[in-house]
């Protein structure tokens, strides 16, 4: 099979890869509008396929909950343990080094300066730090953003340097092209000039506004040094957006709420768990497989990816049971807040538009394990086709069938429908007051302004929103993204305001 279309791509590099890439969101559009037609068409089949749906959700918010109990436990114990002493133990610590990359562009120097004064905080030495601030050439105030950097931090670190990534005819400007850009760059100082060996350097992909636990690189240090392979390895952490968490307007503090859930579940998930946001990996890996791709705006999906194909299967990732705190979307004003927050999704679900390229190597590359490829590239698949159509059938669907064909109303199916899913529902609230329970242990040790108790207890009944977020934050973003895909419009990066 591999064969064949390993010269099908051959023979239709563009056509094929196009044909690719509108089929997922084609798939979104086709189960959004779903109802408005199959209400018609075969009402008994959808109402079936309704309550399925709502019975799938069930068993998502059920195991969501649960998932990411057992991380915040795993959290909790790990945050007791001494990570420097256990790594400091180990034969190899002395030659361990950790490269991090900071791709900013018009972030101020605060911002920049909270991140790093964490990696000041860390338990590892200093010295194995290695810090390189990547800018954009393009920025005019790149300049003395760096000057005053440089004041503040010069001689903290083994390495502070500063690049700054010019715009090049094919590239898309963005984290990933920055990134590539920077790390060989990096590479050159680090290994060339310094001496550094390659087999003990980890890089990191740092978001402006990463706030790491103090003992998050020595974590990293004792998981790479006791791997069997650590060159096959990324590492994640629970990125959660608790930075701002009090700041923010309601409706982006719910969907913050379920996407700091949602990420922590999964490093107890083993093959789910994809490196996002902020990661670690081998830089001789990376270094291997070419580095970042610099003709994409999502990175993070996109390099695992890439390394898990180039590698035959054998990378892999290992959770890292720390919290790395980060911002959620903000702004000076209510409003911008919330169109900061709506851009911000928009770029995320423009993450579907590298489907294709997975789609492309599961169907072409050869000796590579046919289930794991096929779980990998089909949850990846399944979560960014179904991301925005959630909303529309456990929220609407139900109702819009028997509004829409009032005939099947009157039969006991009909009847019962949106009673049926309504239950179902409702029944989901338990897993949402457990979820709330582990949020509260969750977020309770996190550093910086304390936040009112009368806040804490009036948190639960800002959920009354959830149906509003949920489609101006999530669904309407993705599905505007999906469809801008079909279209063959490029989505162009737009950087969330960080203040």
């Amino acid at each position: 099979m591999e064969r064949f279309f390993d010269e099908f791509f051959r023979v239709h590099p563009v056509k094929s890869v196009r044909m690719l890439e509108i089929f997922p969101p084609l798939l979104s559009v086709f189960l959004i509008t779903l109802p408005f037609w199959g209400a018609w068409a075969f009402p008994v089949q959808l109402a079936y396929f309704i309550i399925f749906f709502d019975l799938y959700w069930l068993y998502k918010s059920i195991f969501l909950a649960f998932y990411s109990y057992v991380a915040t436990q795993k959290i909790k114990r790990a945050e007791k343990e001494d990570w420097f002493e256990k790594a400091h133990s180990l034969v190899s610590f002395d030659k361990i080094a950790h490269l991090l990359i900071i791709p900013n562009y018009k972030e101020s120097a605060e911002k920049l300066s909270s991140t790093i004064d964490a990696l000041k905080a860390q338990t590892i030495p200093l010295e194995k730090l290695h810090v390189c601030i990547a800018m954009e050439e393009r920025e005019k105030e790149a300049g003395d953003r760096e000057k005053e950097i440089e004041r503040l931090y010069k001689g903290v670190f083994g390495t502070l340097m500063f690049t700054h990534h010019p715009e090049v005819q094919g590239e898309v400007a963005g984290k990933s092209s920055n990134q590539a850009f920077a790390v060989q760059k990096a590479y050159d100082l680090l290994v060339n000039k310094k001496k550094i060996d390659l087999d003990f350097i980890t890089v990191s992909s740092v978001d402006a506004d990463t706030i790491f636990d103090h003992q998050f690189f020595s974590y990293l240090s004792h998981s790479f040094l006791t791997s069997s392979d650590p060159h096959y390895k990324f590492w994640q952490s629970a990125n959660v957006s608790y930075n701002n968490f009090w700041k923010v307007p309601t409706f982006t503090r719910i969907i913050a709420f379920f996407g700091s859930l949602y990420r922590t579940s999964l490093l107890v998930q083993h093959l789910r768990l994809i490196p996002n946001s902020t990661y670690s990996l081998s830089l001789k890996l990376l270094k291997q497989i070419g580095y970042w791709d610099t003709d994409v705006i999502p990175e993070d999906y996109r390099i695992f990816f890439k390394a898990f194909f180039k590698t035959g299967g054998k990378v892999s990732v290992d959770p890292i049971f720390l919290k790395t705190s980060m911002d959620s979307a903000h702004s000076h004003t209510y409003v911008k807040s919330l169109v900061n927050r709506y851009n911000q999704e928009r770029r995320w679900a423009w993450g579907i538009s590298d489907d294709a390229i997975y789609l492309k190597w599961w169907l072409s590359v050869k000796n590579i394990p046919f289930l794991r490829k096929t779980y990998l590239v089909g949850s990846v698949l399944m979560d960014h086709v179904l991301w925005p159509v959630n909303w529309y059938i456990i929220t609407i669907s139900a109702n819009l069938v028997v509004f829409l064909n009032p005939v099947f109303t009157r039969t006991s199916l009909g009847y019962n429908l949106p009673k049926l899913s309504g239950f179902i529902l409702t029944v989901c609230l338990i897993s949402l007051v457990m979820m709330m329970y582990v949020d509260f242990h969750l977020r309770k040790s996190e550093k910086g302004a304390k936040t009112p108790k009368w806040r804490q207890w009036i948190f639960p009944l800002e959920f009354i929103s959830m149906p509003i977020s949920g489609f101006l934050l999530s669904s309407l973003p993705a599905m505007i993204s999906h469809i801008q895909l079909i279209i063959g419009k490029k989505l162009e990066y737009k950087v969330t305001e960080k203040v």
